[in-house]
Order: structure tokens, then C-alpha cells, then sequence
């Protein structure tokens, strides 16, 4: 039996590593759902992922063969399609995979629900649809570790459902949208897995990524490029990332496993004894950076406190990427100054015992995603 999957999110970080996975089996279809101005727009939306791929000629047919691409919005009702082709869908989907996410700390709250409570809804409502069909075997959802807030101490591989707070409101959309989706599980016996990555970065082989987002933000920061080197203290705070290719190896897997793995709730991250020490992370920065030509000033460290002041005092007198990656550093500092591990014992447990994906044993292939990150930068900045 063909398997054909809906896949939100095809243009993000864990979307755009996994679509070429699920084409490996030449016995499945995918509907990649993409936001798009028109038709055209549509088609060079997904032009622009197969070059991204780096297919050859053959491989970048197929792919166009089997990927049907559609104009919609995860948001919405029925993601904006129309009602014929939502019933195609919901008659034909074996497999739903939600990769949507709009991985922005510092939105409105109700801007924020919209995009991880409502996407939400709209994928429950597909699957009831495809459940009363006959077709659907498989959700896989894509959450966060964050929904745990802030939580201390090792955040468990379990729905969470104790009152806490957020260092932001993705986290607590995202936190919300996992509620939802809980109280729904419950009611209607829908066959999901859960996976929560912590902080997605490249490749571990290639480096290679579709968005620079929050890691490469802070690996700027930390470099002391942006701020004339003046850094606050980084004490023992560790940052849980986590290689792109494992995240999608085991989404992917886990679609493949079915029944196996439903009920699951995967913890996609280093894990506390894994977490890398922003010191180390530093220095493999700064190394990364001085090995392509980079200048860069010496660390001053100073208390937290007077830091922030002093980002205050440069944001006006900043503008571009500089300014945007000043935006994000009171989130960044809030954040790493909680003690706070993500426990993925039972997730590693799981998928030993299951012959699934194995996490990168170290964090060598940072040197892989970093050598990417600067020959982009570089290319980038020359153009």
C-alpha cells in the first residue's frame, strides 16, 4: 500500500531535512502544505527546496512527481484549501506529520496561539476527518522541550500538566497547543507520537540548514563580535542542542514504525549529560571564526545586570542583523539562567531497544555546522 503523507512546515528547519527522507521509500506520496502568494509562487517555493536538496536531474524529477505541493495556511480552518481538495486528502492520508512552527520568542501571546493552537486544531481536524475515512495510520507532532517553561531541575519524557510559567510565549503556545492535543488523544484514540526537540541546529555530517535561527544568533553573541566583546558571565550554563538529521531520522522512523510508537513521547536533545557548556561552545566559536579570517575583539566579562543595560544603550545605534540578534539576547540570558535538563533516558532506552536512531555520541559535529554557518556567511556577504 502507497503511503502518502501531509506534511506541514516543509519549508522549515525539521520540514525541509525530512521530505527527502520520507521520499527514499519510491512507495509514498507527499502533500508538503507551503505558504505562497499565488500558483507561481507555489511552484518556485518548491523549485527552491529541490535546489536546496542539491538533487541531481533524476532525483529532482521525482521529487516533483511526488510531491504535490499546496497553497495554504496552517493556521486556518482546513488550511485554506478548498473543500475538494481537503476531501482528497482526508480520503487518501495515511500519514500526518506537523512540522509547522514559528520559532519566534518575543510574538503577542494571541499571535502565538494562533500560529501553535491553531495549527494545531486544523491537524486534529484533518485526522478526525482521515479517522472516520479509514485511511489514517499515523500522527507524528512536532512540539518543543520547551513547553516545560520553566521548570528546574530534568523536565520528564511525559505530558506535563502542573501549572508552571514561560520564558516566552512560544513556549507557552506551544505549551497550550500540547494541552489541546492531550484532551483530544484522549477523546477521539487518535494514533500520535510526540516529539520535542530542544534547539535544532545543522547537519552533523554536511552542516547544512535551510534557516539560521536562534543557535546561530547566539553563536554570534557569544562570539563577542556583536557587542565590541563585552559578554555576560557565562558561570556553568549549558545549552541542549540538537543535530537536524537525527530529529528527522527518528520522525521519520517513527511514521515507518506505526502502531509501535504511538503514545510515545520522544525527547529529541542532548540530554543532561550531553548538554554543552556555553564556555566550551565559546571557544569552538571563536576558533570556528578565527580559522576563516575573522577579527574579532577580546571577552570582557561582566555581570548580567550590567550587560543588559549596556545592550539598551547600543540598540538604537544599531540597525540589520546586528539589531536582531541584540533583540534576542535578554530572551537568550533569561533562558540560560535556569537550571533546567531535559531527561531523554526513556527516548534513548526506546529506540535501542526498537532498532531506532542513534543520537551523535558527542558534540564533534558542531565543527561540521559551524565550517557551514561561516562559508555561508562568507558567500552571503560577498554577494
Amino acid at each position: 500500500m502507497i503511503k502518502k503523507y501531509f506534511v506541514t512546515g516543509a519549508t522549515g528547519a525539521i520540514g525541509s531535512a525530512l521530505i527527502p527522507l520520507l521520499l527514499e521509500d519510491y512507495n509514498c506520496q507527499v502533500w508538503a502544505l507551503l505558504r505562497a502568494d499565488s500558483a507561481d509562487h507555489l511552484t518556485k517555493r518548491l523549485e527552491e527546496l529541490i535546489t536546496f536538496w542539491e538533487m541531481d536531474r533524476d532525483q529532482a524529477q521525482d521529487a516533483r512527481q511526488r510531491i504535490i505541493p499546496l497553497l495554504g495556511d496552517t493556521d486556518r480552518s482546513k488550511f485554506a484549501l478548498s473543500d475538494e481538495t481537503y476531501a482528497e486528502i482526508a480520503s487518501q492520508c495515511t500519514h500526518i506529520i506537523h512540522c509547522a512552527g514559528v520559532v519566534r520568542m518575543n510574538l503577542p501571546l494571541e499571535v502565538a496561539r494562533q500560529h501553535a493552537l491553531g495549527s494545531t486544531q486544523s491537524i486534529v481536524e484533518l485526522a478526525l476527518a482521515c479517522q472516520t475515512a479509514g485511511s489514517l495510520q499515523k500522527i507524528d507532532y512536532v512540539s518543543t522541550v520547551g513547553v516545560a517553561g520553566r521548570m528546574s531541575g530534568i523536565v520528564p519524557e511525559t505530558w506535563i500538566t502542573q501549572p508552571r510559567e514561560f520564558h516566552n510565549t512560544y513556549e507557552q503556545s506551544k505549551a497550550e497547543a500540547e494541552d489541546y492535543l492531550r484532551t483530544q488523544i484522549e477523546q477521539h484514540n487518535l494514533p500520535v507520537t510526540v516529539h520535542r526537540p530542544s534547539m535544532v541546529v545543522g547537519d552533523s555530517k554536511t552542516g547544512r540548514i535551510i534557516h539560521h535561527q536562534i543557535f546561530y544568533y547566539l553563536c554570534e553573541l557569544i562570539s563577542g563580535r556583536k557587542t565590541f566583546g563585552i559578554l555576560p558571565r557565562l558561570a556553568d550554563s549549558t545549552l541542549d542542542i540538537v543535530p537536524v538529521d537525527y530529529v528527522t531520522q527518528v520522525i521519520k522512523w517513527s511514521a515507518d514504525q506505526g502502531k509501535n510508537c504511538v503514545g510515545q513521547i520522544f525527547h529529541l536533545c542532548s540530554g543532561s549529560g550531553r548538554a554543552i557548556p556555553l564556555t566550551k561552545l565559546q571557544r569552538l566559536v571563536r576558533d570556528a571564526m578565527k580559522n576563516q579570517g575573522v577579527k574579532l575583539p577580546i571577552v570582557i566579562s561582566v555581570p548580567t545586570g550590567f550587560f543588559v543595560l549596556l545592550l539598551k544603550a547600543i540598540m538604537p545605534l544599531t540597525r540589520g542583523a546586528v539589531l536582531r540578534t541584540l533583540k534576542v539576547c535578554p530572551i537568550f540570558i533569561d533562558y540560560l539562567a535556569d537550571s533546567q535538563f531535559f531527561g531523554n533516558n526513556k527516548t534513548l532506552q526506546f529506540l535501542v531497544e526498537q532498532r531506532g536512531p542513534m543520537l551523535v555520541a558527542d558534540n564533534a559535529y558542531l565543527n561540521n555546522v559551524l565550517l557551514k554557518y561561516l562559508m555561508l556567511r562568507v558567500i552571503n556577504s560577498s554577494n
